[in-house]
């Protein structure tokens, strides 16, 4: 994701923060191979053969992203931070869904072969508690939760990062060392 954006990307990415809509449509195809990168580390993290492949977390990413009311992109680091954003949620609500079923949801019975099976047990309670911890650290310290998104979630850089969220280099490696502070004691497993 180092590379530049070409002409066209930065032309699309104004006009969508200058309220063209359409602009998003146009924008997908040329971005979509960096998306299935992106979309490929997300995955290689999750349980090997699940259902969900790259394809369909970048065209799930996409539905989020269209869905938004007012979604502002400013730039192409932002862009990919805001698409890594929606590609963990995705994920995370595929976890949470695996462990609500688990346990019997309490909720509508969905049949098992209409539930796709994207975690074991296992890395489903882990997504869902990275997701748990990194919305008490957005309490705590919002920009250090966003900083946790782009670096370990959206794959980008320390420069591209502190482009992204408009910080400096400095900031965005105190964050990110606080981050990973506070998230690895509290996902640390008790003693």
């Amino acid at each position: 994701m180092t590379s530049p954006a070409p002409p066209e990307v930065t032309r699309l990415l104004d006009a969508l923060r200058g309220g063209d809509r359409s602009a998003l449509d146009a924008l997908f195809p040329l971005v979509y191979d960096e998306l299935r990168r992106l979309a490929r580390r997300h995955l290689a993290r999750e349980r090997t053969g699940h259902t969900l492949d790259s394809v369909a977390l970048v065209n799930e990413a996409y539905l989020k992203l269209v869905e938004q009311d007012g979604v502002r992109l400013d730039g192409r680091a932002h862009f990919f931070g805001v698409s890594a954003r929606a590609m963990r949620a995705i994920l995370v609500d595929h976890a949470r869904a695996r462990n609500a079923a688990k346990r019997g949801g309490g909720g509508a019975v969905v049949p098992l072969d209409e539930v796709a099976e994207l975690l074991s047990d296992a890395q489903a309670e882990h997504v869902v508690q990275l997701d748990d911890e990194l919305a008490r650290l957005a309490e705590v310290n919002a920009e250090a939760a966003r900083v946790v998104e782009c670096l370990y979630f959206g794959g980008l850089t320390l420069d591209e990062t502190a482009v992204a969220l408009g910080l400096s280099v400095a900031t965005v490696r105190r964050r990110w060392s606080f981050a990973k502070a506070w998230l690895g004691r509290a996902l640390a497993p008790e003693r």
